[in-house]
C-alpha cells in the first residue's frame, strides 16, 4: 500500500483591521479537519524598525509593517511539513476577542462534509489534507506571499464601519519580539485618520477597478481573489453566510484537485 502523503492547501483570508478576518479563520479552523493557523501580525518587525509618520510610529505601512521574507519562509515550513514550527509563538490570543457565534446546525454540517471529504481523500488517494489558514491586513501586498497561497479572499467592509470597529478597540498586543505577552499598543487619537485609513487605501488601490476601494470592481492583481461583502447594502451577509460561502469556494477547490471523487456538491 502506498504511503500517505501529505497536501497542505494555504488559504489566505485578507482584509482590513477589523474585518473580521480573524473570526473567520477561527471558524474555519473548527470546520476543517487538520488545520492550522497563521496570522500575519505575528510577523511584523520590532517597533524601532519602523518608519515614523505624522510622529507616530507607522504598524501599517505596506513595505514596512511586515517582515515578509520571515512571513514566506515560515509557509514554506507550513507547506513543506504540514505543521508550524514548534518554536513559534502567537500573540493573537491575548488580543481581546470578539465573539461572533455562527449557527450550530452550519458549523456541524460544513465539519462532516469536509470530515467526509478528507478521510476519502486518505483512503482513496492517500493524501491526508492539512489546511493552512492565513489571516492578514496586508496579505495581497507582497507578490511572493500571494503566489503561496491557493485560495485567497478578501473581506470588504465599509470604511465607517472598520473606523468604528477600530476606534473601539484600541487596545493592540503587538508582535512579540522579547517577551512572551507582546507589547501593549494604545492607538493615538487621529490614528486612523493619519496612518490606518491611508495605509489600508495604498495597500489595497491596485487590487480595484479604478482605485476604488471601497466600491471597485476586481482588477488581475491577485488571481484567484474572492471578494466576500458582508455588509453589502442589497445583499448583506452574516458571518454564517460568509463561512458558507468560504465553505463552499473551498470545497470546489478540492474538487477541481480531484481529492473529493464521490462527495456530493
Amino acid at each position: 500500500m502506498a504511503e500517505i502523503q501529505t497536501k497542505v492547501i494555504l488559504v489566505g483570508l485578507g482584509g482590513a483591521t477589523c474585518s473580521g478576518k480573524t473570526t473567520l479563520a477561527k471558524h474555519l479552523r473548527n470546520i476543517l479537519p487538520n488545520s492550522v493557523i497563521v496570522h500575519q501580525d505575528d510577523f511584523a518587525p520590532p517597533e524601532e524598525l519602523l518608519p515614523i509618520k505624522h510622529g507616530y510610529h507607522d504598524w501599517d505601512a505596506p513595505d514596512y509593517a511586515i517582515d515578509y521574507p520571515r512571513l514566506s519562509k515560515f509557509l514554506k515550513h507550513v507547506k513543506d511539513t504540514g505543521s508550524i514550527p514548534d518554536d513559534h509563538r502567537s500573540h493573537d490570543h491575548l488580543n481581546k476577542q470578539t465573539d461572533l457565534p455562527i449557527e450550530a446546525e452550519c458549523q456541524h454540517r460544513l465539519a462532516e462534509r469536509f470530515r467526509v471529504i478528507q478521510d476519502q481523500a486518505k483512503e482513496n488517494d492517500r493524501i491526508n489534507i492539512v489546511w493552512g489558514l492565513v489571516d492578514g491586513f496586508l496579505l495581497y501586498w507582497n507578490q511572493e506571499v500571494i503566489e503561496q497561497l491557493d485560495m485567497r479572499f478578501l473581506l470588504r467592509v465599509p470604511l465607517k464601519t472598520l473606523e468604528g470597529r477600530r476606534k473601539a478597540r484600541q487596545v493592540y498586543i503587538t508582535a512579540m519580539q522579547f517577551t512572551e505577552e507582546g507589547d501593549a499598543w494604545v492607538d493615538p487619537p487621529d490614528y486612523w485618520e493619519k496612518i490606518v485609513l491611508p495605509a489600508y487605501l495604498d495597500a489595497h488601490r491596485e487590487i480595484f477597478e479604478g482605485g476604488a476601494v471601497e466600491s471597485g470592481g476586481l482588477t488581475n492583481k491577485v488571481k484567484g481573489l474572492v471578494l466576500i461583502e458582508p455588509e453589502k447594502e442589497d445583499k448583506g451577509m452574516s458571518m454564517t453566510d460568509v463561512v458558507e460561502k468560504c465553505c463552499q469556494e473551498l470545497y470546489q477547490f478540492v474538487r477541481a484537485e480531484g481529492l473529493s471523487k464521490g462527495v456530493e456538491a
